[in-house]
């Protein structure tokens, strides 16, 4: 079954992308249908491609405020304000630490935790 886990551990950001671009163009220009498969591998793709991306930009995030940037410049630089980019950050802090107690493995651990959320401080 074709689905955005199966294809994240066959795919990079970069491979995605280039997949995802290639049937794209292909349904657009109609020149040959895509299968049932590749239509379901498209949707997958996509979806792979934006919590790829999410994930990243909450990495960037973090090494923004690693080097000393404001919540109000991380904001400015998201299109948002400080406080939209303070929560979004908090959210994927807790989904990291919700995802390690359900599954031991990945996401962060109580002190992986602990660093990420003092790194975060307040949204001020």
């Amino acid at each position: 079954m074709t689905t955005p886990d199966a294809l994240e551990r066959e795919h990079t950001l970069q491979t995605a992308v280039t997949r995802y671009n290639d049937l794209r163009m292909r349904e657009a220009l109609g020149e040959a249908g895509l299968s049932a498969e590749e239509s379901l591998q498209l949707l997958a793709l996509g979806e792979l491609i934006i919590r790829k991306a999410g994930y990243g930009r909450q990495l960037s995030v973090r090494g923004a405020r690693s080097s000393g940037a404001s919540w109000a410049q991380i904001g400015a630089a998201l299109g948002m304000t400080r406080q939209s980019a303070w929560e979004a950050h908090t959210r994927w802090i807790n989904d990291q630490a919700e995802q390690f107690r359900s599954t031991g493995i990945s996401g962060f651990d109580a002190e992986q935790e602990a660093k990420a959320r003092d790194l975060a401080g307040d949204s001020d």
